[in-house]
């Protein structure tokens, strides 16, 4: 079995004696210790590409320290703010017409080829992290104060923003999801805050499911599987989450949502991403401190499958290298990579 069938196993949450990881960091964070973890998990083939530019900087410690996903090449779209009209930023104006686009990234055919190299060379599984997908999407170009007032005054009008973001990321889909070894999607948008949901549950229900549940369907029409990412507390929509199929959550902030209940409750349902605390132990505590708290989370939610070892965030230069150094070792200790 390589890394791609492990991470397929917690899917199917189908236990064992290997439990999968995948930790990522801030681009600060890989800035400041990037150089150091290519040194102390030195890797002579991720180190081969790397130097043939095959890899970023970045991508080439995210394979050398062993983790079993990785973020897939892909081209994508963004909003055009040097075209952004004038309505989108005045909170008394209803804009008329949708913001122009650009595309970013990688040509297609360059991402599929970069994407079936790494694939076959280092036999992990491949996701698309598509952050900012739906609703922060919709925000960015309005304020999030003021996207929160166009729930309640302008909801034609939000509406049609968030159709709009949608139309655009299915047309995307379309081609994107053709490319066989894009093993999953992640789509990102921030629903929760740190105590609950940062709109009510009727109106997540009412303005952002819909448009959800079109693009999983894509997802896994096309075989693959379906990712969310939300910081915060979700708890008020976790049913929903089930009902509409998601594959997996991510980050899973133990300070928002209680990681025992979540995996009693949920975990037969979802395969959870994270639960390290980012703000407490990893900044805050010891190396053992670190390994300890690694190690309970761990054993909770890896029963009976259902995990991918990860801190609860992107580790930011807050965090000691020393403790970042005894999340990884912990984390490949139960790998099966020590």
């Amino acid at each position: 079995m390589n890394k791609f069938d492990y991470v397929k196993k917690a899917l199917r949450h189908e236990a064992d004696s290997i439990v999968p990881f995948y930790i990522r960091l801030t681009l600060e964070g890989y800035d400041a210790y990037g150089d150091r973890l290519l040194q102390d998990y030195h890797n002579p083939d991720v180190m081969e590409d790397y130097r043939a530019g095959l890899l970023s900087k970045n991508e080439a410690v995210d394979l050398a320290i062993g983790n079993f996903m990785f973020p897939a090449p892909y081209p994508w779209w963004d909003w055009n703010y040097e075209t952004m009209p004038p309505e989108f930023c005045d909170p008394e104006a209803e804009p008329d017409r949708m913001p122009d686009t650009v595309k970013f990234g990688e040509e297609t055919e360059a991402a599929f080829a970069r994407t079936r190299y790494l694939r076959e060379k280092y036999g992990t599984y491949m996701i698309m992290l598509v952050w900012a997908s739906h609703w922060e999407k919709a925000y960015y170009t309005r304020g999030i104060e003021n996207m929160l007032a166009d729930f309640a005054a302008l909801p034609e009008f939000s509406q049609q923003l968030l159709d709009f973001i949608v139309d655009t990321n299915m047309r995307n889909f379309r081609q994107l999801l053709t490319c066989k070894e894009y093993d999953g999607v992640l789509l990102g948008s921030d629903w929760g805050t740190q105590r609950s949901l940062i709109m009510s549950p009727d109106c997540w229900r009412r303005m952002i499911r819909k448009g959800e549940e079109r693009q999983y369907r894509a997802i896994h029409a096309a075989g693959k599987d379906v990712w969310i990412h939300s910081c915060g507390c979700i708890l008020q929509v976790m049913q929903d989450l089930c009902q509409l199929e998601v594959d997996g959550l991510n980050p899973v902030q133990p300070e928002c949502m209680d990681l025992e209940f979540l995996k009693k409750t949920y975990g037969d349902q979802l395969t959870f991403w994270g639960g390290i605390s980012t703000q407490r132990t990893l900044p805050y505590g010891t190396p053992a401190q670190v390994r300890a708290e690694t190690e309970r989370v761990v054993r909770l939610m890896s029963e009976h499958g259902g995990y991918i070892t990860a801190p609860s965030q992107e580790i930011q230069t807050d965090v000691p290298y020393e403790n970042l150094k005894a999340l990884i070792d912990t984390a490949r200790s139960f790998a099966g990579l020590a």
